[in-house]
């Protein structure tokens, strides 16, 4: 082996996933080539006014476009692939590697945006090898998740194998039969692995992650005690849980109609690559459903993380045009809320409660299995993959550290591992694991216009928290107020009676004018855009004073023209005017 090659390094750089649930991306580079690993989204939190998304900062990969070389998929949920289409009208991707379900659901996500011409998708099975670049040959392993389809990966580069388990859980009865491939896990773990990437998001719990078929007995058990209709809701990529509610419909005489996008095309591509099994006949247009007794029904749809627009949340608040909750519907929750999601959630459930429904919901009602390793899989990934290096990802911080405790109790030295966070450059060489460096890994916020500022966000954020405050003022172009100005507040909570607002910026107003007027109108010409801000500043300092708070100010300002007066002596020609300035 050459000296160079000895003494290389890959630089392994997460942009996502790390101390936080989503938006999992991770880069690898070596020399001048960089691969990049999944790349999903998050969902806002609460503080986030109007945003739908939230991304990673791709700075780093938008700085270095020239050196990728392409993207490998692990399975197909947003955390992993719902950022693609976004990063693509930045930077282009030369391939996209992934398995058939993943890519299906890709595809149509690049069409919509537009970027489907930015990218070449190939997709991959079973120990299916792929080369990008010179450095880099990728190998698909078998596993199993909460998604079919889904993936490990075994990175070969110059300097060694990097072994990256992606989402998964050790189910030894999966629904659609596919099995982890642990032979080639193992057979790798002979070899020798240089390091181990793994999910991190159930390293506080013990034991092993039930099956999901475990869920069946009790959701078949909540479909026949169900007299009236039932709505049946889960993530809308939970294939196998789809293919068990489908097929309970079946067993018990029940026609279905498919609510939500999302939901609609997971299982149009999911019966159309062969996950989903279930007759044509089975599904019902929501418009003739109604033609059906209320205990032949069942309705499939999104809204198990109380998302604001999704078809459950609408119905809980009776906001659907189609369907209104009445006594005797049964709503079973089959997920459980994602961390940040779960008030959002039990007031959905109440609502439906309000309205009627019986809602199975929990986990003592054992309907909802979690797709990720609890410490006893985690063990069993260590024991088969024997890696000299660690390094967890997948998680918050206090998940990241339990994991590294897992390792370390299974014979991996703890100089062996590091506990990282987005953003970090971890430099891995035969010999050594690192963090040398630090890249930009902030967040990037998108609403259905395109990406929000952190100065809109904070906008936003003012006006949920202090409210706003408009003022309409006409100002004649001789300096003086043509009406009295217009106060109306919107969200501000004050003792002040709306004429003591009046009388004040009124007053204020006027003020401002007399005082200043001659700065702004020289020349014969007024500068408004001058006059606008003067006024602003002084109603900010009004607001400021009597409020203390921060209450955001709109003003509009009208100019109106003044005749000159045949005998003036002022000589100052009069601009007309056409148009407010609006701020």
């Amino acid at each position: 082996m050459s000296q160079s090659v000895a003494n290389a390094a890959l630089k392994i750089i997460p942009l996502g996933g790390l101390h936080e649930i989503g938006k999992n991306t991770c880069v690898f580079e070596y020399n001048d080539e960089i691969i990049l690993l999944d790349a999903g989204l998050a969902f806002p939190t609460d503080g986030m006014h109007g945003v739908n998304i939230v991304l990673p900062d791709m700075t780093y990969l938008r700085q270095n476009r020239d050196k990728i070389q392409g993207m490998i998929v692990t399975h197909g949920h947003e955390d992993h692939i719902g950022g693609i289409a976004f990063h693509l009208k930045q930077f282009d991707i030369p391939v996209i590697y992934g398995p058939r379900l993943a890519m299906a659901l890709l595809q149509g996500k690049l069409e919509e945006a537009g970027v489907a011409d930015r990218t070449e998708i190939r997709t991959v099975r079973p120990r299916d090898m792929v080369r990008l670049g010179k450095n880099f040959l990728v190998e698909y392993i078998r596993n199993t998740h909460s998604i079919a389809d889904s993936f490990s990966v075994a990175i070969h580069t110059p300097i060694g194998v990097i072994i990256h388990t992606g989402d998964f859980k050790f189910d030894f009865t999966p629904v659609d039969g596919e099995c982890f491939d642990i032979q080639r896990l193992a057979e790798h773990g002979e070899k020798g692995v240089l390091c181990l990437i793994s999910d991190s998001t159930n390293s506080e719990v013990p034991g092993h992650t039930p099956s999901e078929r475990s869920v069946f007995p009790n959701l078949d058990r909540a479909f026949s005690q169900a007299a009236g209709r039932i709505i049946f809701t889960t993530f809308a990529s939970s294939v196998h849980r789809l293919n068990m509610a489908l097929e309970l419909a079946q067993k018990y005489g029940r026609v279905v109609s498919v609510l939500g996008r999302s939901m609609l095309n997971v299982i149009a591509h999911a019966r159309q690559l062969g996950y989903i099994h279930c007759p044509d006949n089975l599904f019902v247009p929501l418009h003739m459903i109604h033609k059906y007794p209320d205990h032949q029904v069942m309705y499939l749809t999104t809204g198990s993380q109380g998302e604001p627009l999704s078809a459950l949340t609408r119905i809980s608040k009776g906001e659907h045009n189609k369907i209104k909750i009445r006594e005797g519907d049964t709503v079973i929750l089959s997920a459980h809320p994602i961390p940040g999601n779960t008030i959002a959630v039990v007031n959905m459930i109440d609502r439906l409660m309000m309205q009627g429904a019986k809602v199975i919901y929990g986990r003592e009602q054992g309907i909802h299995v979690s797709g990720h390793a609890c410490q006893e899989d985690q063990k069993l990934m260590l024991a088969l993959t024997k890696p000299k290096f660690f390094l967890p990802v997948h998680g918050e911080h206090r998940m990241l550290v339990k994991h590294a405790q897992t390792a370390q109790s299974m014979g991996i030295p703890p100089e062996n591992m590091v506990i990282i966070d987005n953003g970090d450059v971890v430099e891995l060489t035969r010999d050594s694991l690192r963090v040398v460096d630090k890249v930009p890994a902030g967040i990037e916020l998108m609403d259905r216009g395109g990406l929000v500022k952190a100065h809109v966000l904070q906008e936003r954020q003012q006006l949920a928290e202090e409210g706003i405050i408009t003022v309409a003022v006409a100002v004649g172009s001789d300096g003086s107020l043509k009406a009295a100005p217009e106060v109306h507040l919107r969200g501000v909570v004050t003792p002040i009676e709306p004429p003591a607002w009046q009388a004040w910026v009124h007053a204020t107003v006027d003020t401002a004018l007399s005082d200043r007027w001659s700065e702004y109108a020289r020349n014969g010409d007024v500068d408004w855009a001058g006059i606008k801000a003067h006024l602003e500043r002084e109603l900010v300092r009004l607001v400021r004073r009597e409020l203390q708070g921060n209450a955001t100010v709109l003003l509009l300002l009208q100019p109106i023209e003044v005749e000159s007066s045949p005998t003036a002596t002022t000589g100052i020609r009069r601009r007309r005017s056409t148009a407010s300035l609006v701020s």
